[in-house]
């Protein structure tokens, strides 16, 4: 059987307490010389897209914006427009939003990047149901939380509709779209791009989410935490494929990770120490755990025991914030942990609240990330970095070479789009 290749990917930090702010390295996450750093070094790599996560507003916690959880970026979209003159390779991905935009509009600006960058667009394709978010917009947080992935999917199913009205000799043809949630009709104002149209990234975890990814994306954006979850994961989403008339092929799966290298294993773990510890300050344990636990717990000491009450649901403690799903659960866990190993409110956040982290030598890295394709647990990975805008430079200089050595990485673009890259089918014309 022939050796399978991974896919990466760059997500460009400062969003929530990922990013290490206190390093002397860290730079600005607004100014564009530091998108065009991380950017370029994501090609220097070979990279397939480069990833922008989207922020509505300020998300706040006891009626506090934390000093970890920064969310302060210009709009996506324009900073991946710009993007597009200083690269020539890379995949541009913008998380936008399906609950506070309309079809046509982003139809027709996800279209407009596709052309400025000859076929290199994509979408993350993101859900709001909370009020909260919605007091920024017109209509405030009219949706129910059970429409949003209905509201999303026809979302999506209008904006394929307008990216494909345009005919293969060039002329448009009119549209009409009758549905639940939209009523439009006209001419799309942008012709079909070099890629047909953006690929489409979606991120969840719940059973609805991976139904939506299973019939309407092309790449899952995922989160293990271990080899086995990641294979029981890729086994689940891509078995649902099939009820949409896909192969498991036309659907890829990148978990996010973090990689944190050293010369010597004790070397590197002493590194990703010291960044969970920056990562995770005592004020930052302490709104992990209210998170979970849904009770304010100020009085507590960071470094102290856990608390020993059962968790309860207060959606007003932290507003603009994805809950983490079964938070019952998730305490009985992270009590258990705590038992197992005596572990302080704040050693137990860094050890079991963190994002997936590889940790090692350049060599023990590449092979951990090849064992995850090679036991398909991952299609790829999307990287994300504690430094801006620097954090993938030693990955690219040391890892990347050792995955191209064992033939588990390109060594050199061939297309010229993201879909190309990322070895998808061509969009199915309709009509």
């Amino acid at each position: 059987m022939s050796r399978k290749r991974m896919h990466l990917a760059a997500h460009f930090p400062g969003v929530n307490n990922t990013t290490v702010w206190a390093d002397p390295e860290s730079r600005s996450q607004i100014e564009f010389s530091s998108f065009a750093h991380l950017a370029r070094t994501a090609e220097r790599g070979l990279f397939d897209f480069f990833f922008l996560a989207e922020g509505l507003r300020l998300r706040e916690h006891k009626d506090r914006i934390h000093d970890l959880d920064v969310v302060g970026r210009p709009e996506s979209i324009t900073v991946l427009s710009a993007l597009a003159g200083v690269t020539e390779h890379l995949g541009l991905a913008a998380t936008v939003n399906t609950t506070f935009n309309e079809p046509f509009e982003l139809a027709r600006r996800f279209a407009t990047l596709d052309h400025l960058s000859g076929g290199r667009a994509a979408w993350n394709v993101v859900t709001s149901s909370d009020a909260f978010t919605g007091e920024n917009f017109r209509r405030g947080g009219f949706l129910d939380r059970a429409d949003r992935y209905a509201r999303a999917a026809e979302f999506l199913e209008t904006a394929r509709e307008l990216w494909g009205s345009w005919t293969p000799d060039g002329v448009p043809r009119p549209f009409a779209h009758r549905g639940r949630h939209f009523d439009i009709a006209g001419e799309f104002t942008v012709p079909r791009s070099p890629q047909g149209n953006p690929v489409v990234i979606q991120a969840g975890d719940s059973d609805e989410g991976r139904e939506f990814a299973a019939s309407a994306a092309d790449v899952v954006f995922a989160r293990h935490s271990s080899l086995e979850e990641g294979r029981s994961f890729y086994a689940d989403v891509k078995r649902r494929l099939a009820k949409y008339g896909r192969t498991p092929d036309d659907l890829k799966i990148m978990p996010g990770i973090g990689v944190v290298l050293g010369d010597t294993a004790a070397e590197a773990q002493e590194k990703a120490a010291e960044i969970r510890r920056q990562q995770t300050s005592p004020q930052t344990a302490l709104l992990t755990l209210e998170q979970i636990w849904g009770v304010d717990l100020s009085s507590y000491d960071p470094d102290g025991p856990l608390p020993d009450i059962d968790p309860v649901v207060d959606p007003a403690l932290t507003q603009g914030r994805t809950r983490r799903g079964d938070t019952v659960a998730i305490a009985e866990k992270w009590a258990a942990l705590s038992r197992e190993k005596g572990l302080s409110i704040r050693q137990t956040v860094i050890e079991a609240g963190g994002r997936q982290l590889l940790i090692g030598t350049p060599d023990a890295v590449a092979t951990e990330l090849d064992e995850f394709v090679q036991r398909e647990a991952a299609d790829g990975f999307v990287l994300v970095p504690h430094l801006t805008p620097g954090g993938l430079d030693e990955f690219v200089e040391e890892v990347v070479p050792r995955l191209q050595e064992r033939g588990a990485f390109r060594t050199a673009y061939r297309g010229s789009t993201l879909r190309s890259h990322l070895r998808l089918p061509d969009p199915v014309r309709k009509g």
